[in-house]
């Protein structure tokens, strides 16, 4: 009976270690997803007066639990029937994720008109200030979605050939971490320029170190968020092309004499600029079949 008992005890320590070293290894997979994620959610979350700001990441954290609970059982229950329909979600996913770099650096080229901070600054009653929050706390859960589909797709992938009882709960873990960590760290980054002035406010003079710190704190806010837009778009196309590397025949090893880390971006970044002009003249053709009555 007691060398059963241990037997058991060994099966769980067995168990946890193999969990512990498969989710190190599908973090590392989905670093690149996680990262664009940390971006645009802190991109959507921060224009707002501060005492909106929290409110607005709570509503997009409680929105990306949700998706994590959709999710995680259809992706257990198609790795379970249905395997090759992960490799085609992957695919998909990996289009998705090509065309929004490739958006990302057009529009950084080509800006938009109007962008959605300048709508929110333009808002001038409470109505349309509420309006356009609801508006980006929809985008960024529609966002999230898309990129926990491929985050779980992913850390699905690296436990692929592990039994539902490794894979479970590293995929579960993932899942945890691109919500609360992601989420987590956002809070912290826009409440940067807060903690700034709270510092210079509480500081004896303009030159002491807390006045200094709050500076440098209120100054870095719209730097750490351009840095991780920047930053995101180059994970986007690197997690894209990887995508593409790895699961099209074709295209595996294709390369030899270049860095893989190269090869990846470029052909995420090749992808995306396909689909970003397929996209581009569908709607172009959708407009001219289907003119808006409107605009006339």
């Amino acid at each position: 009976m007691a060398s059963g008992f241990f037997a058991i005890l060994d099966d769980i320590a067995a168990l946890m270690d193999d969990v512990a070293v498969m989710s190190k290894v599908a973090a590392k997979k989905t670093a690149g997803i996680l990262g664009d994620d940390l971006a645009v959610n802190a991109e959507k979350a921060s224009g707002f007066v501060s005492s909106r700001e929290i409110p607005v990441l709570w509503s997009i954290t409680k929105g990306s639990m949700l998706n994590k609970v959709i999710i995680l059982p259809v992706a257990f229950l198609l790795s379970a029937f249905l395997p090759i329909a992960i490799t085609i979600a992957l695919l998909l996913g990996g289009l998705y994720l090509a065309y929004e770099g490739a958006e990302k650096i057009y529009h950084f080229v080509v800006p938009h008109p109007t962008s959605k901070k300048e709508s929110l600054k333009q808002a001038k009653t409470q109505a349309e200030v509420m309006a356009l929050e609801k508006e980006r706390i929809k985008s960024a859960i529609v966002t999230d979605f898309i990129l926990s589909v491929e985050i779980i797709i992913i850390a699905l992938g690296t436990v692929s050939k592990e039994g539902l009882s490794t894979q479970i709960p590293v995929v579960t873990i993932i899942a945890l971490l691109a919500t609360v960590g992601v989420y987590g760290i956002v809070a912290l980054i826009v409440r940067m320029d807060d903690a700034g002035y709270k510092l210079i406010k509480n500081s004896s003079n303009q030159n002491s170190f807390k006045a200094k710190l709050g500076g440098v704190l209120v100054a870095a806010l719209p730097k750490v968020i351009k840095s991780l837009t920047v930053i995101g778009t180059i994970a986007l196309l690197l997690v894209s092309g990887g995508i593409f590397a790895h699961n099209v025949e074709f295209l595996h090893g294709r390369f030899p004499a270049i860095p893989s880390i190269l090869t990846e971006f470029l052909l995420g970044l090749g992808v995306g600029i396909v689909v970003l002009v397929v996209v581009n003249l569908v709607l172009k053709l959708k407009k001219r079949l289907f003119p808006n009555p409107s605009t006339n």
